[in-house]
This record gives structure tokens, C-alpha cells and sequence, in this order.
């Protein structure tokens, strides 16, 4: 998905996260549209670090990681991916750890949400944005293993009508909106299907707009930014409930790689060993919260 969050950060037990949950274009490009090097394949007991030795990088000795600007919480912390803080950045630096590269060997570069699941070079090695692995994107780019499970959530004003509902069924005749090519988006048109079109928004902050100005019943967002939201930025806002937008499965965000990238299974190793340790779990609790009651729309 991702409708995103502008405000400050503010202490992590506002960010109360789901129930639902598993958990500078600059230079040259990586590698995009070729088949991955086999000699880049990871061997029966390999570690994420071995794998990484072997894979092609953007730039030799560095690790180069996207994502969009602004950077926005909880995902982010104070709209700067370099600092650790917020649970993308703090999972970019322990997957970079896992894969050999220290800190300052880590190089951040911003791509837009739009452009960094369409065909062709990257100019990263892995992006990591709040971006959902989807059949479709994953025609054009390769994913990793999830790293994150996120549920939809609908957001309204207290007060309203669209804050009463209690099913899937009561969204049908709200309007509804959320930014453009996300899944939210998706979710409210193949899942809910309401009888009035879709709002579509270029950013969060004109969905946001859009709402307290009355030109939507409710918008979507992942639970924790929709929890950010409501905490923070919108007070008079409520989360009206939440939703896995595909029936059986849960939406997982993956970390996106170049079309054949040698880099792709040594991704899949350093997530493995995170949620092997506890680290990834972890990361989780810090930066999301612990689990809260929100209601489950069906």
C-alpha cells in the first residue's frame, strides 16, 4: 500500500500496530532485465553475507538503498532514512549488517513510490518502501521474502457516518479514497467496490485534506500509518477497522530489487536469519507498537 504520514515523530506507543501482522537516480544502474548470475546463487548453507560477496552491486563496496522523499513515519524517523531510526530504516541497517556492510557503507537514494516497480535499470541495489508484492509488479522487478504483513485500514472522522460502519459491505455506498498506485487503492476497487468511483491522491497529504474537508466519507492506509494518522495528525480522525484487502492471504511489503538481480536470494538469507534470531520481530515491537484491538472488517 502506502497513504503516508508528514507529521513529527511522536513516542512509539502511539504507533499501536496490527493484528494482522507477521511480522539520487545517480551514476550507473544495477542490474535490471537479465537474468540473475548464477554464480551469484546462494549453496546449501550459505549465509546472507557469503551470497552478498558474490552479487553484482551498483557500486562496488557499497550498498545502495531507495526509497521515497519524504520519508515518512513510522517507517522513518524525522524524514531521514540514514539515521536507523523508524522501522524501514532500522530493517534496511540490519539487512545490510546480515549482508557484510557496516553503517557507513550504506548509501540511500530517492526513488518515487511510482517509479520504483516499473520495468527497467534501478538505481539501487534494494529499495524498501512500503511497497506490496504484488503478481503484477512482480512481472517487471523482483522481490524479496516479506518482511512486513499489513492490514488496510479505513480511516473517518469521528462523528460521521462512515465511522458507525461495522463490515466490508457498509463501505460500498461511502465515498472512498486513497493515493494513487497503491494497493489501498486497489483494495477499494477490486475488494470493496463502492458504488461511488474511487478518490484517487497523489500524496497523503491531499487524502488527508480531502477528508477533513468533507470531499470523502473515509480513506485507507496501512494499520500503522493510519494509526500515525489518527494519533497525530488528524485527532478528530478514527480507525474504523481493518482489512486484508486479498481473502485467505495477507498483503506482505517485500524489499524490491532490479528485474534478475544477483543480490535477490542473498535478500531472502538475510531475512531469514532476522526472523530466525528474533531481530526482525523485534524491530517490529520498537517501531509499531504492540498489538491493539481494531476492529476486523468482513
Amino acid at each position: 500500500m502506502r497513504l503516508r504520514s508528514t507529521a513529527p515523530r511522536r513516542a512509539a506507543g502511539l504507533l499501536a500496530a496490527t493484528v494482522l501482522t507477521a511480522s539520487a537516480l545517480a551514476g550507473c544502474a544495477s542490474t535490471a532485465d537479465t537474468a540473475a548470475d548464477p554464480a551469484a546463487s546462494p549453496t546449501a548453507g550459505e549465509t546472507a553475507k557469503d551470497c552478498a560477496a558474490k552479487a553484482t552491486l551498483t557500486a562496488p563496496g557499497k550498498l545502495t538503498v531507495g526509497t521515497d522523499s519524504p520519508a515518512y513515519e513510522p517507517w522513518f524517523s524525522d524524514d531521514d532514512p540514514t539515521n536507523g531510526k523508524g522501522f524501514e530504516s532500522a530493517v534496511a541497517y540490519a539487512v545490510a549488517d546480515r549482508l557484510g556492510f557496516a553503517e557507513d557503507a550504506v548509501s540511500w537514494t530517492k526513488v518515487r513510490f511510482n517509479t520504483s516497480y516499473a520495468p527497467g535499470a534501478k538505481p539501487f541495489d534494494f529499495d524498501i518502501n512500503q511497497i506490496s508484492i504484488t503478481p503484477a509488479r512482480q512481472k517487471a522487478v523482483d522481490f524479496s521474502d516479506g518482511y512486513y504483513a499489513a492490514a488496510q485500514a479505513v480511516i473517518a472522522l469521528k462523528g460521521s457516518k462512515a465511522a458507525s460502519i461495522t463490515s466490508l459491505a457498509d463501505l460500498k455506498d461511502l465515498r472512498l479514497g486513497a493515493q494513487t498506485g497503491t494497493t489501498s487503492l486497489t483494495a477499494i476497487r477490486d475488494g470493496i467496490q463502492p458504488t461511488t468511483e474511487a478518490s484517487v491522491f497523489q500524496d497523503t497529504n491531499a487524502a488527508k485534506q480531502a477528508l477533513q474537508n468533507g470531499q470523502v466519507d473515509a480513506i485507507l492506509a496501512d494499520l500503522p500509518t493510519a494509526f500515525y494518522i489518527t494519533a497525530v495528525e488528524i485527532p478528530k480522525g478514527t480507525i474504523v477497522g481493518q482489512f486484508q484487502p486479498t481473502t485467505g492471504q495477507q498483503e506482505e511489503f517485500g524489499l524490491l530489487a532490479a528485474k534478475g538481480s544477483s543480490l535477490t536470494p542473498c535478500l531472502d538469507l538475510a531475512l531469514a536469519e532476522l526472523k530466525a534470531d528474533g531481530t526482525l520481530a523485534g524491530l517490529e515491537k520498537q517501531w509499531l507498537s504492540d498489538v491493539v484491538d481494531v476492529p476486523v472488517l468482513q
